[in-house]
Order: structure tokens, then sequence, then C-alpha cells
């Protein structure tokens, strides 16, 4: 088994640990079709939108999985005050390391890239709080 297959096996338990929607799981195991909730700035509540709606991000995440050896299974978009946030969900590249990632998505802290949208010097690698929302998740620190 490659390396990515092994990737994509990983982030479909990710997913079900998350409570991703059962048809968010099921596109990306077919086809490896990524969605991203997005917290509407009124609402409590995710959005789920397909990734590929959105060029940018699309490339955003296609040149992050290229130049980290690693496997974005979802992505999760909050508007802050300094800028709008494409956090990259992923599985890195090596594999000695997914139990300690296992253990932070445990605690609702999943391991991410954070892409500043409006100042890119301003992302960062690490982990956001994160909790279930109508088949997404949003961001809660």
């Amino acid at each position: 088994m490659t390396l990515k297959e092994k990737q994509k096996q990983e982030a479909l338990k990710r997913m079900q640990m998350l409570q991703l929607m059962n048809e968010v799981r099921k596109d990306f195991k077919q086809s490896g079709r990524v969605y991203y909730s997005e917290r509407q700035s009124s609402l409590f509540n995710a959005v789920l939108y397909w990734l590929d709606n959105n060029s940018k991000y699309v490339k955003i995440v296609k040149d992050f999985e290229k130049k980290h050896n690693a496997l974005v299974y979802h992505c999760q978009l909050t508007h802050l005050e300094f800028g709008s946030c494409l956090s990259l969900l992923y599985v890195s590249g090596e594999e000695d390391e997914w139990q300690k990632e296992n253990d932070d998505l445990n605690d609702g802290y999943p391991l991410v890239y954070v892409v500043n949208l409006d100042n890119e010097s301003y992302s960062e690698f690490g982990t956001i709080g994160v909790r279930p929302s109508m088949g997404g998740i949003v961001r809660t620190a």
C-alpha cells in the first residue's frame, strides 16, 4: 500500500472522528472531493461547500499537499479580525506522528495549516479548536 493510500484511510478515520456528514466522507472516499465548512458570522453552525467551487482554495490545497507530502481531507473557513483564514486539516506524511495527531484530534484540536487569505505572512502550522456542527465543523479556538 502506498503512502497516499494509507493517508486516505487515515483521513477517513479522522473524518469519522470529526463526525463529518456521511456524504462528505463518501465523496472523499470515492472521488477525493474535499469540502470546507464555513461559519457564517451571524450563525453558530457550519455551512458546507465543495472546495472545487473555489479555484483559489483548490490551488492552495494542491500546492500545500505537494510541498509537504500531506493529504488534506477537510478545510474550515473562518473570518477573523486579522483576516479570513482557511484551515487545512490534513494527514501528514509521517506515519509515526499519526497517533499523536489523533490524540490531539480526540481532544478537539486537529492538526492544521492555517492560510491567512488576506495576509499570507500570517499563515502557520498548528492546531485549532473545532466542534462538529451540522455535518461540518466550526472553529472554537
